[in-house]
């Protein structure tokens, strides 16, 4: 029996149901339209056919008032009214319960791609329903935001999918982080997901970070690390850019690769202006703000509700304090890599 055949057989059927039980089997028949595919356009439509075909084959009596029929339309359509109702709920459920089985799936197989612990040859096969091949080059996208729910999900994954074709890309949410696998190679992947996340969530709400093209499996797991460890750099450093790449922040992991050093350096070079009247806070403010701004005073100023004068004066008083000036071309890289780790390391306390 055809979709059509079914629908409109069972439809018609439950206009006979007892009362008692109508309303379970409107959902019942509900779910089961959402299980066989169908739309709620289809059920619905299915469901006022029937109405309109059990009004027409009960024939009106010579001795029928106007308020008998009157009356007997009304009840019929308050039964359809609420057999709608019923149905569209079940069908509702349905789809909502096989959505969260299919995300739960989704977000189990990234989580164990990104981790490594399943069993190849399981995730091998898992990943081929996917459009993944594990031995190609992928990257890793995170966005992070507040206000990610599964259903921005499903339309940011839906969106990039017919943009850049079924089994490019696969996006799911972990850990609250909207996380997105691309094939290795395809271009204009992070602004189409900014273009979206900026849509869904308007402007300075998300932060995308990008983790380079990675090969294999392992390669999967670089990326996504590679990708995170850049926006906690993000929130560290205060970088408020929409969109981080991994390999323009790779001088801040070798940065923290030796903590005693970068430690040494921040207290030996910016450790004097705590003693400064007001702390090192103003003075450390100034450098970040001056090397954003490639040492320009007058751009600095304007961004810090300064006068030039102001800013000038503070940048002798650190060279007066700490020997340094950025200023100085010998001295401006030593003066900005302990401003970058002051940063990283959040200090001072």
């Amino acid at each position: 029996m055809s979709d059509d055949n079914w629908l409109a057989a069972n439809c018609q059927d439950l206009l006979y149901v007892p009362a008692s039980t109508r309303r379970q089997a409107a959902v019942n028949l509900g779910a089961r339209a959402a299980d066989e595919g169908l739309t709620l356009r289809e059920l619905v439509t299915g469901l006022l056919d029937a109405t309109t075909a059990h009004w027409n084959a009960t024939p009106v009596a010579s001795t029928d008032t106007a308020v008998a029929v009157h009356s007997r339309a009304e009840t019929l359509l308050d039964t359809a009214r609420v057999l709608l109702t019923d149905a569209v709920d079940g069908y509702t459920r349905q789809n909502r319960a096989e959505l969260d089985r299919h995300d739960n799936e989704r977000a189990t197989f990234v989580n164990d791609l990104l981790t490594g612990r399943a069993d190849p040859g399981g995730l091998a096969e898992r990943a081929h329903r996917y459009g993944i091949r594990l031995s190609a080059t992928h990257t890793v996208l995170i966005a992070r935001a507040a206000g990610l729910t599964s259903g921005i999900t499903h339309r940011i994954d839906a969106v990039l999918a017919s943009r850049f074709g079924e089994g490019n890309t696969l996006t799911t949410l972990r850990d609250g982080d909207l996380v997105c696998i691309s094939a290795g190679g395809l271009r204009g992947i992070a602004a189409e997901l900014a273009h979206l996340l900026l849509t869904e969530l308007g402007t300075g709400n998300w932060q995308i970070a990008v983790g380079r093209t990675q090969p294999g499996v392992h390669g999967l797991a670089t990326s996504l690390d590679e990708a995170r460890q850049t926006l906690d750099y993000a929130v560290r450093l205060g970088f408020s850019t929409p969109v981080l790449n991994a390999a323009d922040l790779l001088v801040f992991p070798v940065l923290l690769r030796d903590r005693d050093a970068i430690t040494d350096l921040v207290t030996t070079v910016l450790g004097p202006l705590t003693t400064a009247r007001g702390g090192a806070a103003p003075y450390l403010e100034t450098l970040t703000v001056l090397f954003d701004n490639q040492g320009n005073h007058t751009a600095t100023a304007r961004q810090m509700h300064l006068s030039v004068r102001a800013i000038t004066y503070r940048l002798d008083r650190i060279r007066d304090l700490t020997g340094y000036h950025p200023g100085e071309a010998t001295q401006r890289f030593t003066l900005q890599t302990a401003v970058l780790g002051a940063r990283l390391l959040g200090w001072p306390p």
